[in-house]
């Protein structure tokens, strides 16, 4: 009587590579044992990509309980409807600032999901579909340009961040906000420093937000070409100071950035008014917001060569 073969040779290791590792499917029992008695170097080389790749979910199964924490505290007491809220586009020198707010169910968990600023383009396009699909509510708001000008650059963004929460459906019960605190939102709510490191939802908001502004900039450049607004989304760059100074300010400019001025040719604007309650904030927050804009100006004419100082 012959003796059978073994789990491992019924499909080549050419298929089962190609579904348990690159597919991605869980190994049965069955066929990792008959590949831990193979002896060929490809038996093990797949079972040591099976075992990475189980590290690695392991790993990120730990990081997502730790970005949940925030929202299990809130949901094992009893609370519903957490929202995480965020902005994109403070610093740029042109364009709307976004703001997002989500609401996952309980126990929702979606890989990948972090910082928007730890993600690629590509992973942030690839997982805001997801979030928009896989959220209990989710939305995006915006101050625009002209807003911007005539409340100052900080009141922008709390302005849209509270048109994000305020148009969710279901409507949020507590707020987990990215170190901001709105003080004209009669909700409970953590602001949590570098929030969209520490929550999920804050997480995935800060990819709502930068997703939607991104889009935005892009259909700005079809608008006012030359400037690159598809590339740098109005971020301050070398690109887009070059792009500035040669054409000048198109109308989404944001002309109560001193660098926008500048080029203008105004004069500063005065320190921004202090609104009751909040102790010269404005001019100082404003202040620090223009101040990552105003060093990549000065590093960029730095860099300039002569016939680019012309």
């Amino acid at each position: 009587m012959t003796a059978s073969r073994p789990p491992s040779r019924r499909l080549s290791l050419v298929d089962l590579r190609a579904r348990y590792v690159e597919g991605g499917r869980a190994l049965p029992a069955t066929i990792e044992a008959a590949l831990a008695a193979d002896g060929r170097t490809g038996a093990k080389a797949i079972l040591a990509a099976v075992a990475r790749r189980r590290r690695a979910n392991r790993s990120e199964g730990q990081r997502l309980r730790t970005m949940l924490r925030f929202e299990t505290t809130l949901w094992n007491a009893g609370v519903t409807h957490v929202a995480g809220v965020d902005e994109a586009g403070m610093s740029p020198l042109a364009g709307p600032v976004a703001a997002a707010a989500v609401i996952f169910a309980q126990g929702t968990r979606i890989p990948e999901v972090d910082d928007s600023k730890r993600l690629t383009p590509e992973a942030r396009e690839r997982l805001a579909p997801v979030i928009r699909e896989r959220a209990l509510a989710w939305a995006v708001a915006y101050a625009e340009v002209d807003e911007i000008d005539c409340i100052n650059i900080y009141w922008a963004g709390l302005a849209a961040m509270r048109r994000a929460i305020e148009a969710l459906a279901p409507a949020a019960e507590h707020l987990l906000i990215d170190a901001r605190k709105l003080r004209d939102v009669a909700l409970p709510q953590h602001n949590i420093i570098k929030g969209d490191t520490k929550s999920l939802s804050i997480a995935a908001a800060s990819i709502l937000a930068k997703t939607a502004r991104d889009a935005r900039m892009r259909a700005m450049d079809d608008l006012y070409p030359g400037y690159g607004f598809a590339q740098h989304k109005g971020y301050p760059v070398r690109a887009h100071f070059r792009a500035l100074r040669r054409l000048g300010a198109c109308p989404i400019h944001r002309k109560s950035f001193a660098v926008v001025r500048q080029v203008m040719g105004l004069p500063p604007l005065p320190p921004w008014p202090v609104r009751s309650g909040q102790s010269g904030v404005d001019s100082s927050v404003v202040a620090a917001i223009e101040a990552a804009a105003v060093a990549a100006s000065q590093a960029d004419d730095e860099a300039q060569s002569p016939s680019e100082a012309r």
